[in-house]
């Protein structure tokens, strides 16, 4: 065994078997539930390192049972969807889910996301090129990287894990324009298999909570035919260990 306990909640049984099946196969303990209401009691009492928890259960749905599980847990959230749930999806990641796969799905696809999340997970310091700074400072913003904390002029911001990774790979490499795809690898830790709909709406959240003028953004903006950038004009400052 790997040492990692995953949380299955689907209500379709041939779906949460099969995942199982491959989980357990790569080494991880898996736990399941077939409603919101199970898979509550079981994220609070077996504390597991990442759930995989279907949009559309029945009841108390997915979107709800993440909204909740977010005001006690930043465990990573991944969101299984059918192909037709845009607005569910969106809906999904803005209440704190941190990825999604959509129904039909390739199980390893579905595994090496797992284990692609439980690496940025148990890793903060996933730039360690960086890692010597302690903090950088900009244009009125302030990443704090040892306490993981973000202020925009002197107010700290709340940020999602995922969100402060976005926000720190960009701005560690500020005025760089980053493609989509890129941006998806280095931030999620696994290829976007084509779909960068997470990426952009973690963008978009993160500009509602740290742009004065989220329609117009100053520090994370759009390059056009490429995506996304942090932009910088005045001097950057770093303050080292």
């Amino acid at each position: 065994m790997n040492g990692n306990r995953i949380l299955v909640v689907d209500d379709e049984p041939d779906i949460t078997e099969l995942i199982t099946l491959y989980l357990e196969k790569d080494g991880f303990d898996v736990d399941s539930a077939d409603n919101g209401e199970d898979a509550l009691r079981l994220a609070h009492t077996v504390k597991p390192d990442l759930i995989i928890l279907d949009i559309q259960l029945k009841s108390l749905d997915g979107i709800e049972v993440c909204k909740r599980i977010r005001n006690e847990s930043g465990v990573p959230i991944l969101f299984l969807s059918c192909m037709s749930d845009d607005t569910d999806i969106i809906h999904g990641l803005e209440v704190g889910g941190d990825d999604y796969i959509t129904k039909p799905f390739s199980p390893s696809q579905l595994v090496a996301r797992v284990k692609a999340h439980l690496r940025r997970q148990s890793n903060p310091d996933w730039r360690p090129e960086r890692k010597q700074v302690d903090v950088l400072a900009m244009d009125g913003l302030v990443i704090d990287m040892m306490g993981r904390t973000v202020r925009v002029q002197e107010t700290e911001v709340n940020l999602s894990a995922k969100e402060y990774d976005l926000l720190l790979c960009l701005a560690q490499s500020p005025n760089r324009a980053f493609p989509l795809d890129e941006l998806y690898n280095l931030v999620w830790g696994a290829d976007s298999m084509g779909d960068t709909r997470t990426l952009m709406v973690h963008v978009s959240n993160l500009r509602k909570k740290i742009e004065p003028d989220p329609a117009n953004p100053t520090y994370i903006v759009t390059v056009r035919g490429v995506g996304y950038k942090f932009q910088h004009k005045e001097g950057i400052s770093h303050v080292y260990r």
